[in-house]
């Protein structure tokens, strides 16, 4: 497929923050780009303001007269919708419509261009949007495919490059392995997902396969936690790349790093936690390695400001802080509770958390109840099934009765504004990768 014969783009599920990126790159392209998803969201509405036409409704009738040609039109899906249930997909299939999920057309992207892919349970999405930074600060032709919104640009894709291409290398169904990188990373290799995969071991042959599509290992990234051959990047002096000599001062991060040709003095980093100092040190290795000056690097991770839903700082006063995160696994749980006790050491936590996925509950409900029991004061929402259906014996309320924090609550979606508006806790965080996040602005506006 040639996306320069393609004259216009409708993708299924466009409110999703993977394919909305692409949507915005058919868009600058100039292609015309229309899509359907079953709600309306912050994200739909900004890409209804970038002149992309959005419906919520699944009726074949409601695609423009512009998208129903099989031999212009390309159709871009995702498997977070079910095809039998969907006229719109049964409608493009019967009339031999080119139709492709968002891995794929990210495949057929990178295959022409200079393509840094970043891959692992965790890290990817800051780590790919710190990487996109600084190339574009470098001045690079870059486009940087993010699945988040990067604070700087408030939007999910940087840049409007053509040559060089940054991508999130997602192992989902096994994704990345349809992308053609050039240089990549990987930054965890932690058991997730393992509905799609059974296993540990199966999944991290997954990552192996995705590995060997970079065959210069010495463009291949790896952190300390990932057995794999690369150059390694870490807070040790085994790592190729490594950071020492941490402080804080005032909310930031003022650290060294030592790479195989100098070190680098001073550098300063605003997103809390050890786990982003890895995802900025991951992404400042391949930048460096690539070419681009380590002062130009050095200035653009001073001014990079965050991922929406990455830490995200919703209030922030001497009275009151509000975080917002998308953790969902409990390892980044533990890191966002790292993070957040090391920023505030001397004050008291509300930590709510939406589980995601019934399947990923039920396969880590104990480390679940572990990370969650590193606060004091915890809230539980119902389990935002997604894809899924309900699974038997597999609730928040069970996920609970494992928690030991001192104070710990279920509560209803619809009761925890009343419920955070009555809390005497000065740092409240939201965690999850649910519709939790389309409470935010509720939730500022009311304890604000």
């Amino acid at each position: 497929m040639l996306i320069d014969k393609i004259k216009s783009v409708y993708f299924i599920g466009i409110g999703g923050i993977g394919m909305s990126a692409l949507a915005r790159y058919f868009k600058f392209l100039g292609k015309d780009v229309m899509g359907y998803d079953r709600a309306g969201t912050q994200l739909t509405q900004e890409l209804e303001l970038a002149g992309i036409q959005i419906v919520l409704d699944s009726d074949v009738n409601a695609i423009g007269a512009q998208f129903r040609d099989a031999q212009s039109t390309l159709v871009v899906v995702t498997p977070a919708i079910r095809k039998e249930d969907h006229e719109q997909w049964l409608f493009f299939e019967q009339n031999g419509f080119a139709i492709k999920k968002r891995s794929e057309v990210l495949g057929i992207i990178t295959k022409h261009t200079y393509c840094f892919a970043i891959a692992g349970t965790h890290g990817k999405t800051t780590t790919t949007s710190i990487l996109g930074h600084l190339l574009f600060e470098a001045k690079l032709d870059v486009t940087c495919f993010v699945g988040g919104v990067v604070e700087n640009y408030q939007s999910n894709l940087i840049g409007q490059g053509k040559t060089i291409t940054v991508v999130e290398a997602d192992e989902f169904d096994r994704s990345f392995l349809r992308l053609f990188p050039n240089s990549a990373c990987i930054t965890s290799t932690e058991a997730d997902h393992l509905d799609i995969f059974g296993d540990a071991k199966s999944m991290l042959e997954a990552f192996k396969d995705f590995s060997n599509l970079v065959e210069d290992k010495s463009k291949l990234y790896v952190t300390e936690q990932v057995d794999l051959q690369g150059v390694k990047v870490g807070f040790t002096k085994d790592c190729s790349f490594y950071i020492e000599n941490i402080i804080i001062e005032n909310g930031w991060y003022f650290f060294d790093i030592i790479t195989p040709k100098e070190i680098i003095k001073n550098v300063k980093f605003g997103l809390p936690g050890r786990h982003n100092l890895s995802n900025a040190l991951v992404a400042f290795s391949m930048a460096y390695n690539y070419g681009v000056q380590s002062d130009i690097l050095v200035k653009a991770l001073a001014s990079f400001k965050g991922v929406r839903r990455r830490f995200s700082y919703i209030v922030r006063n001497n009275d009151l802080v509000y975080i917002d995160d998308y953790a969902h696994h409990p390892t980044e749980i533990l890191a966002v509770s790292q993070a957040v006790h090391e920023m505030y050491p001397d004050k008291e936590i509300l930590a709510i958390f939406q589980p995601h996925l019934f399947s990923r509950t039920r396969d880590f409900m104990s480390e679940f109840a572990e990370a969650l029991s590193t606060f004091d004061n915890v809230v539980l929402l119902d389990i935002y099934p997604a894809r899924e259906k309900p699974i038997s014996g597999v609730t928040s309320k069970v996920l609970l009765n494992q928690v030991t924090s001192k104070n710990k609550n279920l509560v209803v979606k619809e009761d925890l504004i009343s419920f955070i508006k009555d809390a005497k806790q000065k740092v409240i965080l939201t965690i999850g990768a649910g519709d939790i996040g389309e409470m935010v602005i509720d939730i500022k506006n009311a304890i604000k």
